[in-house]
């Protein structure tokens, strides 16, 4: 079977990389859009990130581990970035990084205040573009702040939109461009068009700059940039060689040191020197002397003070080359960038082939081109970070017993695929799967070694732990990471005809270590049920399931349980796939689903208690509070939680069980000898549609009533997906009462009304992305096993019967229909928003947030989280490979 993109140019370019012919994923815009307020910059005593570097000194202070800018690009280890600057005469600072607020400052938590959106990139980012909207008046930053900590947890966010700064139309879109002529040179093409009603002026700066490696210890060699002319830059950097970066007719060159200017900061005495903000200090306050004459430094911009008429537009260009300035940087540089551009529509149009609808093909791109540019150079050392760095003051002595010092293994010095760049701008472990399940789509050995990247012993803890995220490495994330191995696998697979078992093999060695912690860890009373904590899911329950209960005893989690069984199963599937070629890998099959049995049996009866997660009463999964009394009481709270019980399911068709002779004479052997355990889960013993077998933990009649009630509309099922939390929780909240403590769960399809777990993520009602896309691939394998002739009511009540498989895409359509223009022309993700729905310039740019309003669909959250939501592509190929 030939893979389709493989004859394009960038499909060949793909293959250079992956073969080491040549290095088309060094350069690339790796640049996180927020570095300041993050965990690895913070080196207080009281662990606030958020104040200890804000937006406000970011401008003046050296980054330890990374660097941000507006469209930023770099190699891949970031010795040297670019990054675009501007100023429109009226800011107070200049614009060299987004804005947002805090934790603290949110009335909903931290939020970014701008907006960008990303049009378009290829996998070996041989061309990619992004969009600015910059405001030609002054840019509201204190009022964004003042308004927003006016507002309540039940009012919206207070969005740069709504201070009126784009009525009249008076902003600039900025175009963001690169291509490469080959991996080394990069062509940067920056357009500003006027989208107002009169001419405007705009200072356009250019930046490049040293990621600044040489201030934490006393024999680093700096790096230099020095003006070659009036209009290059040259770049010598120990490991990186000599580039130029080539510019058309600036107005000046300025150049300043990237370090930190510590009188504005800390009011120190003033020292000579040229600072980080010198540019800034010269192009806003007119400080000449904030830059150096000499125009040598660590840092430097080129000025471009241009005028750009109503409706018009002005295109600089700029190329980064390696080696000395060249004569002819300029000649080719159109030509360039339309073949790249045509290459682009190339791949995509060899990726895309079976989609008939335009809007679905610019959702699908622009949802690969978010994630595309989400990657970013991610430095972390812990055990430098917690003992200081030798040129520098120690840190307070707090450290060493607070955040990640149970995390001193932890190195890492990588380009990673992140959720979002801003919000998120640091990996999460079960967002990484699901990013990497999309990537895979495009970039197959990418998101493969990313997988692996986590699994590596300076990533995994010793005893088998996956670090979590940034700000507690110790938390728990859902196990998904076998079921995107599998995923990644079976993709590449179907596209290529062969599947990588080098790379399935490495993974599933890792994860046998993970599972093996789950197993030890989390099941702490050994009755295979699991607790986990919060496990991705926030604020979802009665309690913040990350710290101890207020009222004691233990929560056995049905979603804990049900990962679990959930992670056993695709373990199953992966070491049956390895036994094709290696008889070894049936006996750890056989391990795996004599775990499955005992976890899917649990879960309907703990240990022979007479009680289990599964209520009958109302057919439903519900968590269990066990109480150090000995009292055991179920919350019948319907939320999410008692679907993940879906996710753990199995098919497993005669072909690959032909094939593991040994595993099914297991397999029968323990159904026979433990028909208890048996009968309470899925019959494997019985065939179904095509001869299949069925391995799951809600059987049948189990299986029908949670589906009842997800598609029910009065409860779980939206118009744009499946809800969070169940809507009859809207008119009758479910409240927990004990010994003096009281909490209430209300279905909230927004941002959220509480401040739990931070109260930056609301999973009490709104639909999330991730766990969407599982509840469809566990309905596609229900189907797989029951067939056509199996029926269920969708949406409930409505005397409409579907088959499972038409039930899955009828999500698919849902979730779908939250991007793309409905008869009216409105997307549903843009909410009430007239300018968002209706203006020509707004209206087809996406932005793909982190979940979404559980009645209108409108986006909420971070703006920009690719990290999960970009699986919106794989639904629409999903759709449109089966002529859906």
């Amino acid at each position: 079977m030939s893979d389709p993109l493989a004859p394009t140019a960038e499909g060949r370019r793909l293959a250079e990389a992956n073969a080491g012919a040549a290095q088309w994923r060094r350069f690339g815009p790796y640049v996180s859009d927020r570095q300041w307020g993050t965990v690895r910059e913070d080196y207080s005593a009281s662990g606030d990130a958020w104040s200890y570097l804000t937006h406000d000194a970011a401008r003046s202070r050296a980054y330890r581990w990374g660097e941000d800018a507006i469209g930023g690009w770099c190699d891949a280890a970031q010795h040297l970035c670019l990054g675009l600057a501007l100023w429109n005469g009226a800011d107070p600072i200049l614009k060299e990084r987004f804005f947002g607020l805090t934790n603290a400052e949110g009335n909903h938590g931290e939020d970014v205040k701008e907006i960008w959106h990303h049009l378009d990139a290829t996998p070996t980012h041989s061309y990619a573009r992004m969009l600015y909207k910059y405001p030609q008046g002054s840019f509201p930053y204190g009022w964004l702040v003042a308004e927003n900590r006016r507002r309540g947890r039940v009012d919206r966010e207070f969005e740069l939109l709504d201070t009126g700064v784009f009525d009249q139309d008076r902003y600039f879109d900025v175009t963001i461009e690169y291509a490469k002529a080959d991996p080394n040179d990069t062509l940067w093409r920056i357009t500003v068009t006027n989208r107002g009603d009169r001419p405007a002026r705009l200072a356009v700066l250019p930046q490049i700059w040293f990621r600044n490696t040489w201030s934490w210890a006393g024999d680093a060699e700096k790096p230099v940039l020095s003006a070659d002319g009036g209009a290059a830059i040259r770049a010598a950097h120990a490991l990186l060689g000599i580039f130029t970066l080539h510019l058309e007719a600036p107005d000046d060159l300025l150049f300043c040191e990237n370090e930190t200017n510590a009188h504005r900061l800390f009011g120190t005495p003033v020292v000579p020197g040229f600072f980080k903000d010198g540019i800034g200090d010269h192009v806003v306050s007119g400080f000449r002397g904030a830059v150096n004459p000499g125009r040598i430094g660590t840092k430097a911009a080129a000025l471009h003070a241009i005028d750009v008429p109503s409706g018009g537009s002005v295109v600089l260009r700029a190329r980064l080359s390696p080696g000395e300035r060249r004569a002819d940087a300029f000649s080719d540089f159109d030509a360039v960038f339309s073949t790249r551009i045509a290459e682009a529509d190339e791949y995509f149009a060899a990726l895309q082939r079976r989609i008939d609808d335009p809007d679905m093909r610019a959702v699908q791109r622009q949802a690969i081109a978010g994630l595309l540019w989400s990657k970013q150079f991610y430095a972390f050392d812990v055990t430098e970070w917690l003992r200081g760095d030798p040129a520098q003051p120690a840190p307070p002595p707090q450290r060493r017993r607070g955040r990640n010092s149970d995390w001193p293994h932890l190195v890492t010095a990588s380009v990673v695929a992140m959720p979002d760049k801003w919000e998120y701008p640091w990996f999460a472990a079960w967002d990484w799967a699901f990013h990497l399940v999309t990537m895979a789509l495009v970039d197959t050995r990418f998101a493969k070694d990313q997988l692996l990247l986590l699994c590596q012993p300076w990533m995994m803890h010793p005893n088998g732990q996956l670090p979590a995220y940034e700000w507690n490495f110790s938390d728990v994330n859902p196990p998904v990471h076998a079921w995107a191995a599998l995923r990644i696998y079976t993709a590449e697979k179907a596209r290529r005809g062969i599947g990588d078992r080098v790379f399935l093999e490495a993974v599933f060695i890792k994860l046998l270590l993970n599972f093996t912690w789950w197993v030890n860890r989390k099941d702490r009373g050994g009755r295979n049920v699991f607790q986990g904590g919060f496990l991705g899911l926030d604020n979802i329950g009665v309690f913040d399931r990350s710290r101890p209960l207020p009222v004691g005893g233990t929560l056995t989690q049905s979603d804990g349980t049900s990962w679990m069984a959930m992670f056993c199963l695709n373990m199953l599937r992966i070491a049956l796939e390895l036994a094709r070629e290696d008889a070894a890998y049936q006996d750890i099959a056989s391990k795996f689903f004599e775990h499955f049995l005992l976890i899917g049996g649990a879960m309907t009866n703990l240990a022979d208690e007479g009680l289990g997660l599964w209520d009958d009463r109302d057919g439903f999964y519900y968590d269990w509070l066990l109480l150090e009394s000995g009292e055991k009481m179920p919350l019948r709270l319907r939320s999410m939680v008692g679907l993940i019980p879906l996710f753990a399911v199995e098919v497993l068709d005669e072909d690959l069980l032909a094939r593991s002779p040994v595993f099914v004479r297991r397999m029968e052997w323990y159904l026979a000898h433990r028909p208890e355990l048996a009968a309470l889960v899925s019959r494997p013993q019985t065939p179904g549609a095509g001869g299949r077998r069925l391995l799951a933990v809600a059987r049948a009649f189990r299986m029908k009533a949670v589906l009842a009630r997800m598609l029910d509309e009065t409860e779980f099922l939206s118009d744009h997906g499946i809800r969070a939390v169940s809507r009859v929780h809207r008119d009758h909240p479910y409240v927990f009462v004990r010994d003096g403590y009281r909490a209430e769960v209300r279905y909230t399809p927004g941002e959220s009304d509480t401040g739990l777990f931070g109260g930056n993520s609301n999973w009490r009602g709104p639909v999330w992305m991730p766990v969407n896309y599982l509840i469809v691939e566990s309905l596609d394998k229900f189907a797989l096993f029951y067939g056509e002739d199996f029926r269920i009511e969708c949406p409930t009540g409505s005397g409409v019967t579907m088959s499972l498989a038409a039930v899955a895409d009828e999500l698919r359509r849902r979730l779908t229909r939250l991007f793309l223009r409905d008869a009216a022309g409105r997307r549903a993700v843009f909410g009430d928003h007239p300018k968002l729905q209706d203006d020509p310039h707004f209206r087809d740019h996406l932005v793909f947030h982190e979940y979404f309003d559980g009645d209108s669909g409108r986006g909420v959250g971070a703006s920009h989280q690719t990290g999960w939501t970009a699986l919106v592509a794989n639904l629409i190929d999903e759709l449109a490979r089966e002529g859906r």
